[in-house]
Parts: C-alpha cells; structure tokens; sequence
C-alpha cells in the first residue's frame, strides 16, 4: 500500500535551527533573483549573510507575532510569517516553499493557514508588499483574495502592495 505525502502547517519558533535554514533558503532565492535581474549575477554568500543581519526575523515572535511552518512527510519546506502591525492589521511576510516542493498545493494550504493564524491575532485585515518581479508569489496573492492597493510602506524592495479583509 502507497501513502500520499501529506502537508501539516503548524506555527513554530522562529529561531529553530530549521526555521532559520528556511529563511536563509528563502533568502538565497529572492536575493538572486533580484541580483540576476538587475546585476545579471547571483548573489554571494557575503551578501546573504549581510542581509539576513539586517533583516532579523525574530519580530515573527510572539507576542509581536507568529511564524508558520509546512512540513511535507514531516520535512520543513515551507514557511509564512505573521507580523502584528496594530490590533485589528497583520503584516505578511517570508512567504516561501522550497522549489521541489512547489506544484504540491501547499500555497493554498499555506495561505489558509496564515488566514486563520491572522484571525488568531485577531486581525480583522492582512497588508503586505512585494517586488514587481515575484510574479509567482504575486499570482497566489492575488489567488487568495488579496486586492492591490495604494503604497502603505516605502521599504527599498516594496513595489507593489496588497490587502486582504478577513470575513
């Protein structure tokens, strides 16, 4: 008898050694494929670790906010962090699942999770902001009900912005 590989998305501590692996994964990833489009190179690990320094996760934290995992047959693979931004808005961020987990369904999965870990918080809305060129992640948002909006932060990556009202 065959077992179909299963999905489980629990919130976890975002400093665990495989949180941080995620997050250096997902790192890696947006980091090339910004240098690649506008420096046609990848990035070095200098600049990984550079980058991961200045942009510390440990806000996704309770009680400032939470930190999904999707584990595949039990492997972490997949993440989404949750920063609170004031009692009724969280912020989406680290939205990331490893390339050869991707085609599985765990995006849906994912953001179903971050919806109800957001009405956890007790946020009534989910702001987030992206760069123009994750067309991907851009595609799920979009997917998930999450409208365009006008700019609501002015972080060196932030191109385009999202909300999504929670029922």
């Amino acid at each position: 008898m065959t077992t179909a590989p299963t999905w489980t998305i629990t919130p976890e501590p975002v400093d665990s050694a495989e949180s941080l692996e995620l997050l250096r994964t997902y790192f890696v990833e947006v980091a090339d494929r910004y240098y690649r489009l506008h420096e046609d190179r990848d990035s070095t690990p200098e600049e990984i670790e550079s980058g991961l320094a200045g942009a510390p996760s440990d806000f996704l934290a309770p009680p400032t906010g939470i930190f999904l995992v999707g584990r595949h047959d039990g492997v972490a693979a997949a993440c989404a962090g949750l920063k609170v931004r004031d009692a009724t808005t969280v912020e989406l961020t680290r939205v990331f699942v490893r390339p050869d987990r991707r085609g599985t369904g765990v995006a849906t999965l994912l953001m179903e999770a971050v919806d109800a870990a957001a009405r956890d918080l007790g946020a009534e809305r989910i702001v987030l902001d992206t760069r123009l060129d994750l067309v991907e992640a851009r595609a799920l948002y979009l997917r998930s009900g999450y409208a365009e909006v006008p700019a609501f932060s002015d972080g060196p990556y932030a191109e385009v912005w999202y909300r999504k009202e929670l029922a």
